[in-house]
């Protein structure tokens, strides 16, 4: 995603930094971090390099979910593969996501995910990949469908400085709303009861914390706050730091009330498998499990640098700076997946923006260049996409 409002509301902060911003319930103190839950939730997020044993745990029991779901199927004989879609962040680059996921269905050999994981524009994608199919016209309408207004209201200099972001995204919310209703979460809780999960990362600011949450948890938690949490985990995902207001989660911590403020996943991370600490492969042979792992990877913009212009001027600079450090940030990225995937013996796989893909792009959520993107995800896809099996440069 461009990043102009981030740009400006990181320069307009540092020189007017007195202004008074929007107020927030007392943060989670440092000594406590570790300790904070959501309230009737306690148990559905993990924070990387921190809860390796919870993830372990779920894991496990996820695990054997699947096995009882199988034995009341009837299934005989070896395990099924697993299956990991690694969804990346990108902005209005999530059209070719969407288009990839339609045309693999087309194509008749999309599976199904045991595990999706999404980040940023992928937490927006990663529910309804991970339904499947049936869910793919709603992926295709918000990613062919959208403009500006149904994401963001740009706010005055004045209020965007006194307040907590460039944009209002407000719509953004009201679209979220509408798409993730109850019927929606009770499916993903059903799924959940057959060992599959959902995660999204959003990032803890006060703590610097990579949070990774398990939306199939949520879902199947039965709490009433479970919607709204869910909805605001999507949205935080996606509230790039600066540009969308971060989303505030309220907590718990030693007896006492608290707010987390979390925000863009990409932050720390444009996509993930699952935490390194993890050794899949160790824990399998542990258990004497024996499957096949494959990593479906899509990464949400092109893969090499692209060429621009730069002029001699503040915002121009600090754009173009922070923008090739998000895309370096992103094959770094990619290369810990490879890493995991060939360390834990899964089979690597990545799709990515073609190189060749020059549609103009006059703004952000620019609905003529999400259609044109949205279609070279599709027809790469019905023609069977040809996936990388390393990274780039490799």
């Amino acid at each position: 995603m461009r990043i102009y409002f981030l740009v400006v509301g990181l320069i307009a902060t540092s020189i007017i930094a007195g202004c008074a911003g929007v107020s927030r319930q007392e943060a989670v103190p440092k000594y406590l971090t570790t300790q904070a839950v959501v309230p009737g939730m306690e148990n559905v997020r993990y924070r990387v390099g921190i809860d390796t044993e919870a993830i372990i745990k779920d894991g496990r029991e996820s695990f054997w979910r699947e096995m009882e779901y199988l034995k009341a199927k009837g299934h005989k004989g070896p395990l099924p593969p697993v299956n990991f879609l690694v969804i990346s962040g990108g902005g209005d680059h999530g059209a070719f996501g969407a288009g990839l996921l339609n045309g693999w269905t087309i194509a008749g050999n999309r599976p199904e995910f045991k595990i999706v994981t999404g980040v940023s524009t992928g937490a927006l994608i990663a529910p309804f990949a991970f339904l499947g199919s049936a869910y793919d016209a709603r992926l295709k309408k918000l990613y062919t469908t959208l403009s500006p207004e149904d994401i963001i209201r740009k706010r005055s200099i004045l209020s965007a400085i006194t307040s907590d972001a460039m944009a209002d995204n407000s719509p953004l919310w009201q679209l979220i709303e509408k798409e993730v209703d109850e019927s929606l979460l009770k499916a993903i809780a059903a799924e959940h009861e057959k060992g599959r999960i959902l995660l999204v990362s959003t990032v803890d600011l006060d703590a610097r914390h990579s949070v990774i949450w398990n939306l199939t948890k949520i879902a199947a938690s039965g709490d009433p706050k479970a919607l709204n949490l869910f909805r605001s985990i999507m949205i935080a995902s996606a509230a790039i730091p600066g540009a969308f207001p971060p989303v505030m989660i309220d907590v718990e911590a030693n007896g006492g009330s608290y707010q987390e403020m979390h925000v863009d996943g990409g932050t720390m991370s444009q996509l993930f498998i699952y935490p390194p600490r993890l050794h899949v492969k160790e824990q399998s042979v542990k258990g004497h499990v024996v499957r096949d792992r494959y990593a479906y990877i899509i990464r949400i913009a092109k893969l090499t640098p692209q060429w621009a212009s730069v002029e001699r001027q503040t915002m121009s600079i600090a754009e173009r700076a922070i923008s090739s450090l998000i895309q370096t940030q992103g094959i770094g990225d990619l290369y810990r997946v490879y890493l995991i995937t060939q360390r834990d013996g899964v089979d690597y796989n990545l799709a990515y923006v073609p190189e060749n893909f020059n549609a103009p792009h006059r703004e952000e959520f620019d609905t003529e260049y999400m259609r044109a993107l949205f279609q070279v995800g599709y027809d790469m896809a019905v023609k069977g996409y040809p996936w990388s099996k390393t990274p780039p440069g490799f």
